[in-house]
Parts: C-alpha cells; structure tokens; sequence
C-alpha cells in the first residue's frame, strides 16, 4: 500500500515539521511495517522551475519530430530547449529543469548543442521526474497557476512523502488511508477525521437502482447499488486523483473506472463500474455452475470452479464477483449510465479463487483481508458524488442495498489480561482508553470488560487478541526486554539420549545427517512396490499440503530420505550414506476433529487428553541409506561397493548405541529385494528391515543399482537400565578358529548364537571373518569361518580349557545346525 502524507494529513492532525524519518518511525510504532519511504522533495536536485513557451519552431528533415522552443523561465532572456513532446502550445506553462538540476536515475541537465541548436534544459513528462509513468506528453500545468520561474516542485507533488507499507493478512484495514490515518493519529496523538463521517449519505426514495439476486448470503452479505446517469463518456480524470493513483501504482483508464479506484484507495472499499447499456435483466449473485465460463478483463477466458462467486445476468456470468470483472459489461469510451457497487465477500472464498485461477487484483487483495462491510453505502454515496461532479452525471435517487451482515461477536477479557502478558502494569483506565481509541464498544463488569469490535477489525476475535491491540497502541517498546528464568530440569530423557546417541553414532561411522520433509504421495509407495493393506499405506493425509502430489504424512523414512539420495548423486556425488532420525505418523483409526480450546488460560487435563488420543502414533524410527562405494578405491587397492551387508551393520551399529542386541533372519519385505532382506529382531519382535532394495523400485525412483537401506522402529527397543561397568582381565586370550559345513540356507547369526551358547562363560567374544561356497563342499552347503576369543578373568587358561570350551559350542552347532568340523 503506497500513499502520500499529504492525502493523511487530511484525515489526521500531523506535526507541520513531521518528514520521512518521523513518519516511519510513527508507523512501526503502532506496528506497522514500512517497506519503503520516499522524500520526492529529494528526487530532483537543482533548479526545476516553471516555464511559459514563447515560440515553437518546428525543425525538419530529421527522422522524428523535434521542436526547438524558446521558454520564459523567469530570466532576462528566454531559454532555448530542444522536445520532441507534441502535446504543448505557445503560451503553456511547462516544467523545465535547468542545467545543474540531476533528475532521478542520476540524469544530469546540462547545457549542449544538438540539432543545430544549444539546449539550455529539458522540458520534463511526468516519468522523467519520477511522479508517474505517463511519458506520453510533457507536463502542461493548468494556466494562470504559476508565472515563469517559480519553483515547480510543489505543483508536481515533489514536496511529499511517499510511504508504502507491507500490510500483513490480520491488518487488512490498512489498505487505505483511512485505516492508515487512524493509525498514525493513534500514534502520534493527533485528531483523527474519518473519511467516511464527511460523506454524504445516499438519500433513495425506496425503489432499487437496479435488482440484484443474492442467492449465496455466505458467500455475499451485502450488496450495494446506485446508478449514475448522462455522465459525458469524454469527461477527464482530474490530474490531481490521476496523482494520487499513480502514487498507488494503479494506472488512469477512465474516469469511472478511476474513481473506484480511488474510493478504494480512500476507503479501503473495493468498488466495480457497470455499464447499465450492457446489462440484461437483474444481477444474481450466486456458485458458478460447472463448466461456466468467463471472459475477464485482462482478455483470458477462464473455466469457472463451482466454488467460484460470479455475478450473472441473463446472458450468463458477467464477473468473477470480487476479483474482476467481465468484457461484455465493462464500462467504455461510450458508456453514458454508470451502475456504481460496493459489496462485501466472503474473504475465505474469495482467497481461494485468487490462487485457484492465480489473478490478484488490488480488489482482491482487500476482501480476501476483510473489509468494513458498513462502508459500502457511503462509498457508493462517494464515487456517484466525484462521478456527478467530474462526469456530469446525475446520481438517480435510487439505491439497493441488499444486508445480510452478522453483528460481530463481543469477545470478554479480564482487565489484567495485558499486565498478565507484557509484565508491566496496565490500569483500567488506560486499557478502556486504548479499547475506545481502536474503535470498540466496551462494557466493565466486575474486573472483566466485554468488547465489541468495531465493524473494520475481523482481527479482533479472542482475549488475546485485545491484549495485543493495548500493548500495540500503548507502545512495545514500553515492554521491557527480560530473559526468563529457566526452570530447573532433569537433563535429556532416556529416549532422548538414546535419539542422540543413535544419531552420533552413524555419524561417526561416515553417514551425514538429513533433514527432511515429512511428506509423501501414494506415487512414491507405488514404486516402492508397498503392497495393497499394508499399514505404511495408510496415510494421515493434510487438508492444505505444500504439494497436491505429496498429501499425506509419512509412514516410513525411506520416501525423503531415498529422494534426498537421488538429489545428492544427481548432483556429482557418487559416494553417498545418509541418515535420518525422526517421526512416522501412523493413525489410531478415523482422525476426528479436535476440541476448540480457548487462550484465556490452559486448557482443562479432560480436553488436553481428548486432542491427544486424536492425534496419530508417532513412533521415531532411524534409518540409512548407502550408494556407491562403501570403501574407496586407491594406491592401496581397489574399493568396495557397498551391499547388502553394509545395511545390517548399520542396523547393527544404532541398535547397539541403543545398548540393543539385534538378530538378524531372512525376511521378504518392500521394497528390498525378497533375497536380500534381513528382518531385524530384538527377542521375537522384528524391529526393523535391511538390506539391498529392489531393482525395479531403484529403476522407477531413478536410484543408482543396488542401493541399500535399513530402518529401524527406536520405540520398539527397550531402553536399557544402568549398564554395569565391563569387568577386565589381565589374562592373556586364547584365539581359536573354526570353521563349520552347515547347510546353505542356515543363518550366520543362528550358529554364531549357537557356539556363543556353548563355548559358556569363558567365551569372550566370537566373530565370524569368512563365508564359503564351491564344488568340494557339495552343492547346497557352505563353510562358515569364525574366530573365537577365550579369557578367563582369573587366571590363564590351560589348552584343555580352550580345547574342551570350543568342542562344546561346536558340538552344540551339530546338534542343532548338523554342522560339521572342517578338517576334523
């Protein structure tokens, strides 16, 4: 919103010395943030004088137009100046800039000879001096104005300030400059003069300017009308409001059409023109009908969403209500009967229909933050006034004005509310003072006060709401900025600590930490291959995503995480190990509604409970994924792709800075591969997967080949409890290998429990360092390697011990693997 502090100070009482600092620092006072400030007394340095043409010598045989003109500027002598404007005569007073003047953009007048001649300054448009973008013409100021050489800055509007301001969505009633005006007069204390209380009113003689049908009172609760008619189709808009839009970056089209742009400006009313010649039978306000469609405007032809408002008539739709309107009913060069309205929307709808067919407009802008629905007869009642006045019309006796608006509702809030918030202290007095500065009709009860707000402030809805609008207009910087005092805590949680042990130990391993989006689409499941009735299908899906394409919250990590690897290697990086610690979010059953809960207080344990059990299970889980070389080739030899294994040992490596022992068994599981899946067991719960993914869900995900993966469920391993300090020996060891014939399909980490259960408690630790399979074992048998420490924490073992220890494991491997000693 961009406005001058001459339009302000007529609708507040400002300080006569008040400049660009003091105006923003009254605006960010009361909270208001300014985006811009413009001094355009500053925007033109040097001499820039009025000048009255003399003569005009028209010069020839050159490519364009070019005139060489004598101007009075107030010296002995008039001024020679070459301009190429055609849209001046002899006797006009012009705007020239004298050598030594600097015109914005850093553009230099100096005296030099072109064409023949010397030109002794430049005869100036509206956009060379940077006060509007016309540059169609030279400025030619209204006669008898001026006389040569007086100072031509204030009749350009060089002597102003120009503010814009970022009106944020809660403030809406800052689209004009009767909201802006009020704010400053809160600030700075002046009187304030509402631009509406000097309109005035419509004065109907009980018939309608013209029927209008509103079928959809949600969606318009008022619709007002009046008609203008005779106006002259020629008639010009007067410079100073083609100003004052030019300064609002909205451009002169014609003088109907200016006017409710500057009633909009003014008021904050959007406001639409119609030409009565065009309409055909009454205007209903109604849903669009599937199918509709509407030529706007800016000439595109849009397909209407049956959640669209439109205006119709019998032709069809004639305006997408609201946001813009149609080419068969706009006003034109011959419109002669002009119907004025001023409605008010549903701001929610509205907003929809902005974003859905992507046109913002100005008109836009305002209802989708809410505008005054009480202003709409006197903005009417204005734009007919400026219309008969500047137009010729005649303003016909004749109003509609269809109501349907709701009172807004009181809002109760006890006085100390704001003390309570800002820790200073706020009197009864000086919070109704403030509560009747922004416009509200306050009741004291007791030591509570019930608030109506005023019919421009939708904001106003909540207790907290009014706290905020006295600590606003009391002035923040009367809030004293103190640190509060921690509460003293326990430290980290045992699941916390768990968390970030998990996480600094893949860290350290070589795996970088990702953060990602928790979002996911059913297109990612499918190509996981997530089978149909499997849980992590069942989504707990947003009512407004970030992206149609990713609606639900995720089950799993691997869709974010997976995506952020494809992003890595498409990058360059070919070596890639990434890790996530976070949330799933599994639904209990149907998700239901939570419970309103009000901000006057904490809410009672029975609603805090209620909204919980609405919520979905959010189990934290950890996952890995590797692609590329799990060791790097060089000088040392070659590398190692990373497989399948390097996913169980992951697994391995969080559960046990988890102080969990994982097993490990054969699984089938999306999206790994059915043959190298491993289900990752604690006791008899599986609690997670690992393993090589699929070929099929790495081409569809356009993932390297074989890529591997592992997540597993943190919720499901049991925190462990005081861990007991390792006892040492300082005993030497005893290494003993074995290796054992087992069938194929026998799992490594079955016989390694197996011999660990029966070496017994002089066992230390057992390893298993090789795997093999060739024609000498047989068809369908293997060779497992392992080694095999021995201590005791007393003494040193003899060999018999070792020897007796050993055969013990081993010969409980044969009885439940049938494993046989290689080489026995």
């Amino acid at each position: 919103m961009r406005v001058t502090l001459s339009w302000l100070r007529e609708h507040v009482d400002l300080p006569g010395d008040l400049g660009a600092d003091g105006l923003e620092k009254a605006l960010v006072k009361v909270g208001l943030e300014v985006e811009e400030m413009t001094d355009t007394g500053a925007a033109v340095e040097g001499p820039l004088v009025v000048g009255r043409v003399e003569s005009i010598e028209e010069l020839t045989g050159l490519k364009k137009p070019i005139r060489y003109c004598l101007v009075d500027v107030g010296g002995e002598q008039p001024q020679g100046i070459i301009c190429g404007a055609r849209n001046f005569a002899e006797g006009d007073l012009v705007v020239v800039a004298l050598p030594g003047a600097v015109l914005p953009g850093g553009f230099a007048i100096a005296a030099r000879k072109t064409y023949g001649h010397v030109s002794n300054g430049m005869i100036c448009s509206g956009r060379e001096l940077g006060v509007s973008d016309d540059h169609d013409g030279i400025i030619v100021l209204p006669a008898d104005t001026a006389k040569p050489g007086d100072e031509a800055r204030p009749l350009v509007g060089l002597d102003d300030v120009v503010v814009e301001i970022n009106v944020t969505p809660d403030r809406g009633y800052c689209f004009s400059v009767r909201g802006i005006a009020r704010e400053l007069s809160h600030s700075l204390g002046g009187a304030y003069r509402d631009p509406v209380a000097a309109i005035v009113p419509l004065e109907g003689d009980g018939t309608e300017a013209y029927r209008i049908d509103v079928r959809d009172s949600i969606a318009c609760d008022r619709f007002t009308a009046v008609a203008v008619r005779g106006v002259d189709p020629a008639a010009a808009t007067p410079k100073w409001m083609k100003d004052r839009l030019a300064v609002a970056g909205i451009r002169s089209i014609s003088l109907p059409v200016d006017i409710t742009n500057y009633v909009m400006i003014e008021l904050g009313q959007p406001m639409h023109a119609w030409d009565l010649a065009q309409l055909t039978g009454p205007l209903v306000v109604r849903r669009a009908a599937a199918g509709e469609k509407l030529t706007t405007l800016d000439g595109v032809q849009r397909v209407l969403d049956p959640q669209d408002i439109v205006i119709a008539d019998d032709t069809g739709v004639v305006s997408l209500a609201a946001v813009m309107g149609g080419t068969t009913t706009e006003v034109s060069p011959t419109t002669v009967d002009v119907l004025l309205e001023a409605a008010h929307w549903d701001p929610l709808s509205v907003a929809r229909t902005i974003r859905r067919h992507k046109l913002p407009s100005e008109a836009g802008k305002r209802y989708e933050r809410g505008v005054d629905p009480q202003i709409t007869a006197a903005a009417c009642a204005r734009a007919a006034a400026l219309l008969a006045q500047y137009g010729g019309g005649t303003v016909e006796r004749k109003v509609t004005d269809v109501y349907a608006v709701q009172p807004p509702a009181p809002v109760t809030m006890a006085l100390s509310r704001p003390s309570e918030l800002a820790g200073i202290d706020y009197t009864p007095e000086r919070v109704l003072e403030v509560l009747a500065m922004i416009g509200t009709q306050a009741e004291v009860t007791g030591g509570t006060v019930t608030v109506t707000p005023p019919s421009w402030r939708h904001d106003l809805n909540d207790p907290a709401d009014l706290a905020e609008e006295i600590l606003r207009i009391d002035g923040y910087d009367r809030i004293p900025s103190v640190l509060p005092i921690a509460p003293p805590g326990r430290g980290l949680t045992a699941t916390q600590r768990r968390r970030r042990t998990v996480g600094r130990a893949l860290a350290d391993a070589g795996f970088v930490e990702a953060l990602n989006y928790p979002f996911v689409g059913t297109a990612t499941l499918d190509a996981m291959r997530i089978p149909d009735g499997d849980p992590r299908r069942d989504l707990v899906l947003l009512r407004n995503p970030l992206s149609d394409e990713e609606p639900g919250m995720r089950t799993t990590l691997l869709p974010p995480l997976l995506a952020a690897l494809r992003r890595n290697v498409g990058r360059g990086q070919r070596d890639v190990a990434l890790f996530e610690v976070g949330m799933v979010f599994l639904p209990r059953g149907p998700i239901a509604v939570a419970p309103a809960a009000g901000v006057a207080g904490p809410p009672p344990a029975e609603e805090l409970a209620a909204a919980d059990a609405l919520l979905p299970h959010q189990p934290w889980h950890v996952a890995a994924v590797i692609a590329g070389d799990a060791q790097p080739a060089g000088w040392w030899g070659a590398g190692r792709a990373a497989d399948w294994a390097d996913a169980v040992e992951a697994a391995r490596l969080a559960a046990d800075a988890a102080g969990v022992e994982l097993s490990v068994r054969p699984a089938a599981e999306a999206p790994w591969h059915p043959g190298r899946c491993a289900a990752l067991l604690v006791g008899d719960t599986v609690v997670g997967h690992a393993g090589e993914l699929h070929p099929a869900v790495c081409a569809d995900l356009d993932l390297p080949r074989r890529t591997v993966a592992m997540e597993l469920d943190l919720d499901l391993l049991p925190v462990p409890g005081a861990w007991p300090a390792p006892r040492l020996s300082s005993f030497p060891t005893a290494l003993i290998d074995v290796a054992l014939d087992v069938d194929v399909t026998t799992p490594a980490a079955d016989v390694e429990a197996t011999l660990a259960e029966g070496a017994g408690p002089l066992l230390e630790s057992v390893r298993l360092f090789d795997v093999y399979a060739g024609a000498q074992l047989g068809a369908g048998r293997k060779s497992l390697a392992y080694k095999l420490t021995f201590r005791a924490p007393d003494r040193t073992l003899t060999g018999e011990e070792t020897l007796a220890a050993r055969d013990a494991a081993v010969a409980l491997a044969a009885e439940r693997h049938g494993a046989a000693l290689r080489g026995a």
